[in-house]
């Protein structure tokens, strides 16, 4: 946690929650360690998508689908939802998950690997939800961008890694410098970017809102 406790188990006793179904998935989620965008997070996105208003909204990391259910539970009617998972495990879940919610027909799910599938998408989009392997968001990023409508959103989530990020790369675990590096190198890219407009939060584990300009 790179925030208060306290401070932001007051913040989230505030919200007005959510629908029973995203409570479930929530839920199992939180049952069976399925990574979930954290309650802070949740707020974030409701007051991104009630700004922006997107038509087509894209994510990148699907897992079991509540974000995609939930951007597009809070997004305006009509909005299309473009997800892209590659976990074989998870697909069959998320499938499950949209057909329960009626949600078929709104939420599209891309399958196989998020590189591949993004260097082949050409249509542009709203708002873009970035929630995938965080080693690789800098690879995926030249794609996103050229995605992003001129005015669109981007977030990223997880992008301060429970506050390892301040840290030097060899304070952290053997395991995660090359994560370590790449999400230094993604967030610099993102503040000196010309083409956005970027705030970076200390909510949940850390969030990048970009506008493209």
């Amino acid at each position: 946690m790179i925030t208060d406790e306290r401070v932001s188990a007051f913040i989230d006793s505030l919200d007005k929650g959510n629908t029973d179904f995203l409570n479930e998935i929530e839920n199992l989620c939180r049952k069976t360690n399925v990574p979930v965008i954290r309650p802070q997070m949740q707020s974030l996105l409701k007051m991104l998508l009630a700004v922006n208003r997107p038509g087509k909204i894209l994510e990148v990391g699907t897992a079991i689908g509540f974000s995609a259910l939930f951007m597009s539970e809070y997004a305006p009617e009509g909005c299309k939802v473009t997800t892209i998972e590659k976990y074989e495990k998870r697909i069959p879940l998320a499938k499950e998950n949209f057909r329960r919610a009626g949600k078929e027909n709104a939420i599209a799910l891309l399958e196989g690997d998020a590189a591949e599938i993004l260097a082949g998408l050409n249509e542009e989009y709203d708002f873009i939800f970035m929630d995938a392997a965080k080693g690789q968001y800098l690879n995926f990023f030249p794609d996103v961008l050229r995605l992003l409508r001129k005015g669109g959103i981007l977030v990223s989530d997880n992008v301060l890694q429970d506050g390892d990020i301040i840290e030097s790369r060899f304070a952290v675990t053997r395991r995660n410098r090359t994560i370590h590096t790449r999400m230094r190198e993604y967030l610099y890219e993102l503040k000196h970017n010309e083409k956005l407009e970027t705030a970076i939060l200390q909510i949940g584990d850390g969030a990048a809102v970009s506008v493209k300009v």
